[in-house]
């Protein structure tokens, strides 16, 4: 087959690095790891004689030799790794370091869509240790929980997607053996996944909580000339708890500027229940097969008011949890619905509703999910509120 453009077809050029302006300093670290800014790039320039684990496609893994970390914000328009400078992730980077200025050899790099001016930095100390992370993310698109059916399956490193993804850089100040790099990688990911699910984030391709994005990228730095050596990054260590502070903080923070995700904006009854496809337009579905009149516009105002209402948030928590101890296997199904169902039916008075639902209003033969959605749907077309609502 001819695989040349058609007649007056124009030929796209795969997308470039775009022009790089000057690197803006953020914060010198005070074992002088330098942080950067450029446009949309964040750079962590190392000095000399620092130990770096990481998970890229550059010269990722154990290095003793490297002289800076780069997170990338991908140029637009780019979805795919073969679609970027070079044909592939690993010749992407290096062209983008040598434009930065540094030494493709000896530079590292991941990728994201998260845009570079959202970064968050926390640092925390005890004593003469000293652990920053520095964070970019985005969980909107592609939030998943561990197990989650797979996207695809790769074969000869032929694929890699660049949808929403956190970054981690964990810089510190001490002197650290392989080992207890790599136990810092597993007290960081844990802390992402407590970030996640204490913001309640659903996966993008399962009913459950997500525990990160499938594409998210680490990287690790300590001090071989540090006097302070430490061998433990676990839970129970002082260098594990500061890890863990830093990253929280930081995977928050960098969620709120990236995609204003926070414990406020959460507290919405349609966020909660996402994950297990219920959205406006299902809730009218809904309601527009009940009694009364079908007025869509007003449904959906009055919806987006109630969905609000921190009562209502509560039993939608509690309902929906629930559901999830039945998918892990910790409460019987017929238990956890006789449950549900009782508090579902006593959501008007919970809401103060001047008006009682109908008797066939809930069954035992559809989900508890689907249930609660009847119920709200009905007190939303049906059900004055009172004062608390209003």
């Amino acid at each position: 087959m001819h695989s040349g453009s058609r007649p007056n077809e124009k030929c796209e050029k795969p997308p470039e690095v775009e022009e790089e302006t000057a690197l803006q300093m953020l914060l010198e670290l005070p074992a002088g790891e330098k942080i950067y800014r450029q446009d949309r790039s964040i750079v962590v320039k190392l000095p000399a004689r620092r130990r770096t684990l990481t998970t890229s496609w550059l010269n990722g893994g154990y290095r003793e030799d490297l002289e800076c970390i780069i997170n990338n914000q991908i140029p637009r328009g780019v979805k795919k790794g073969e679609e970027l400078e070079g044909g592939d992730v690993s010749a992407y980077l290096s062209l983008l370091a040598a434009k930065l200025g540094f030494n493709p050899l000896k530079s590292t790099g991941m990728l994201t869509a998260a845009n570079m001016m959202n970064v968050a930095i926390v640092s925390k100390g005890f004593r003469g240790l000293e652990v920053t992370a520095i964070i970019t993310g985005g969980v909107e698109i592609n939030g998943g929980r561990v197990g989650d059916p797979a996207s695809y399956y790769q074969e000869n490193g032929s694929h890699f997607p660049l949808n929403g993804t956190i970054n981690i850089i964990i810089v510190i100040n001490a002197d650290l053996p392989e080992y207890t790099m790599s136990r810092v990688i597993m007290t960081a990911t844990e802390a992402k996944t407590a970030a996640l699910q204490e913001l309640m984030v659903p996966s993008r391709y399962s009913e459950g909580i997500a525990t990160g994005s499938g594409t998210d990228m680490i990287a690790v730095v300590c001090d071989m000339t540090s006097p302070l050596k430490l061998t433990d990054a676990g839970k129970h260590s002082k260098l594990g708890e500061l890890i863990g502070k830093c990253v929280i903080e930081a995977t928050k923070r960098a969620l709120e500027k990236q995609s204003e995700l926070t414990p406020i904006s959460q507290r919405n009854m349609l966020l909660r229940l996402e994950r297990f496809g219920v959205d406006e337009a299902y809730c009218w579905n809904v309601a527009s097969h009940m009694a009364g009149d079908n007025r869509k516009m007003r449904f959906l105002k009055d919806l987006r008011e109630l969905a609000v209402n921190p009562l209502l948030v509560a039993a939608t928590s509690a309902i929906t949890h629930l559901v999830d101890e039945v998918s892990w296997g910790l409460l019987p199904e017929t238990s956890a619905r006789e449950a549900a169902l009782a508090l579902i039916r006593q959501l008007p008075d919970i809401l103060q509703s001047n008006q009682k639902p109908p008797e066939n209003l809930l069954n035992d033969y559809d989900s508890i999910i689907d249930n609660l959605v009847y119920m709200t749907a009905w007190l939303v077309k049906n059900g004055t509120m009172g004062e608390k609502w209003s």
